[in-house]
């Protein structure tokens, strides 16, 4: 039986979703769910409609819920993060403070002011987490989804001493969008996509064996509806010559061309939906379905509205990892790991996200070589920056915080050096509650590196003894020479 400790599952739809896909897994169909959450109301409605699902579809699975993290993760074999520190109150400074600065951030969650205080805030989280691990679960795989991405994997695999992989669904997104400009069924379209999270680049991109890369920027400007929703995106890969794993408002906020002025955000902006790249896109999405999960939990609990059903897996990594962990039944993703001289242009110890094939052996990482010059100099850019914040955040260097975002592309469009001074400080005092490195509390972490056998992911075999030294009867291939023909002696 598998143990499964979930963090911050009161997100209440994501939940439910990476616990549907492990279940679509038949020899999973009784884990033990503990799903953990500082917020009781949200944990009580989210365990109330897991349980529902396992009820009505009649599964063994059995459902934990608490407020106490060890205890949560106590035993587990793997633990998954999607948590949000500080909640919706610290987003709206994360993205507020910066606006009035002139940083117009859609998201505001992987870099820029927004990402960099994000990460400040969440890394102490997540190294308790690890701290947990590491004395209750040593053995356990943290497959973390909680942005931002790249800084948070980054500090965990320096200052975390555990196993942990970084998962995102950018990679899955562009992939099926693709496949849509070129008018082919996605299985049919094979790529490789290397670079770091939520700036990844579909370097190849192939049918049948023939490159599709050259026909990309004619399919997607001549695709009625994807030329419409994609300006930011099909801008880059026309200077580029190459398609980005992230959404319009994301990769717009990465870039310092595309949010200069209000008159420029129009321009490359797709304003039917928030992911478009409006202002404030996610923040107010977020605000704006704060409300409809306690007006849809009787309706989920009743049937009256839509549930997910067995057996309707998404694209998301995690459930794929541990099925291939666990079963050996091969599986290929694009995860955020260590550079180890993977992407050769890169700088090694940073996180990059790249093709990995996962099975019983553990994880295994694809060597990709040189990016194109132009991604990897954006790349460059941005992985500057997380190493400077993420070393900020486990020394509580104060005046590094402000240089890393100097240093980030969009805010360096928009603002002096004195602005950047006096908004970091601004977003210090705003943002004290969450930041213990620098209110006061005097936190920092020592260096704990992930363990050298994260590639080899195993489990003990504790008091485990195989059928020759359990005195059973063994069963013996005699053919044991290779026979390579007719009396081949």
């Amino acid at each position: 039986m598998l143990k499964v400790a979930m963090i911050g599952a009161g997100s209440v739809g994501f939940t439910r979703r990476l616990m549907m896909d492990i279940l679509s897994v038949e020899k999973f169909r009784d884990t033990e769910f503990r799903l953990m959450d500082i917020n009781a109301d949200n944990l009580r409605m989210v365990s109330d409609l897991c349980r529902n699902l396992i009820g009505k579809n009649s599964l063994a699975a059995t459902i934990v819920e608490t407020t106490n993290q060890r205890e949560a993760i106590a035993g587990a074999d793997y633990v998954i993060c999607m948590a949000r520190v500080g909640g919706l109150e610290a987003f709206h400074h994360d993205v507020e403070i910066p606006l009035k600065y002139g940083v117009d951030q859609c998201v505001g969650d992987t870099l820029g002011p927004g990402g960099v205080f994000f990460a400040l805030r969440t890394i102490p989280v997540l190294l308790g987490i690890a701290k947990d691990m590491r004395e209750t679960a040593p053995n356990a795989l943290l497959l973390n989804y909680s942005n931002p991405m790249a800084m948070n994997t980054w500090a965990l695999r320096r200052a975390g001493g555990i196993n942990v992989v970084g998962l995102c669904h950018g990679v899955q997104g562009g992939h099926k969008q693709i496949a849509r400009a070129l008018g082919l069924p996605r299985e049919e379209v094979d790529f490789i996509c290397a670079g770091i999270n939520h700036q990844t680049w579909y370097i190849q991109v192939t049918h049948e064996g023939r490159d599709m890369t050259p026909y990309l920027l004619e399919a997607f400007e001549k695709h009625p509806e994807l030329s419409e929703r994609e300006p930011c995106r099909i801008d880059v890969l026309k200077r580029f010559g190459y398609y980005s794993t992230e959404s319009n408002g994301h990769l717009s906020e990465y870039l310092p061309w595309y949010r200069k002025n209000k008159e420029e955000i129009d321009k490359w902006i797709y304003k039917g939906e928030w992911i478009g790249g409006r202002t404030a896109g996610y923040l107010n999405h977020c605000i704006s379905k704060r409300d409809e999960y306690l007006e849809m939990y009787p309706k989920w609990m009743s049937g009256e509205a839509e549930y997910i059903k067995l057996g309707e897996r998404s694209d998301e990594h995690g459930s794929y990892i541990i099925e291939a962990l666990e079963t050996g039944k091969t599986y290929r993703g694009h995860f955020n790991i260590e550079n180890r001289g993977f992407i050769t242009n890169l700088p090694d110890g940073s996180t990059i996200e790249i093709p990995c094939y996962v099975d019983r052996n553990g994880i295994n990482v694809a060597w990709v070589g040189d990016l194109p010059l132009q991604c990897a100099a954006t790349c460059r850019t941005s992985i500057s920056v997380q190493e400077m914040a993420v070393e900020a955040a486990l020394t509580g260097n104060r005046e590094l915080v402000k240089l890393a975002i100097l240093h980030d592309p969009l805010t360096a469009a928009q603002c002096t050096t004195q602005q950047v001074w006096d908004m970091c400080d601004e977003m210090f005092d705003a943002l004290a509650p969450w930041l213990p490195q620098f209110n006061g509390a005097g936190a920092t972490w020592p260096d704990i590196p992930q363990p050298e056998s994260f590639y080899k992911i195993s489990k003990s075999a504790d008091s485990w003894l195989p059928p020759a030294l359990r005195g059973e009867q063994v069963i013996v291939n005699t053919e044991e020479r290779l026979s390579v023909g007719y009396k081949d002696s």
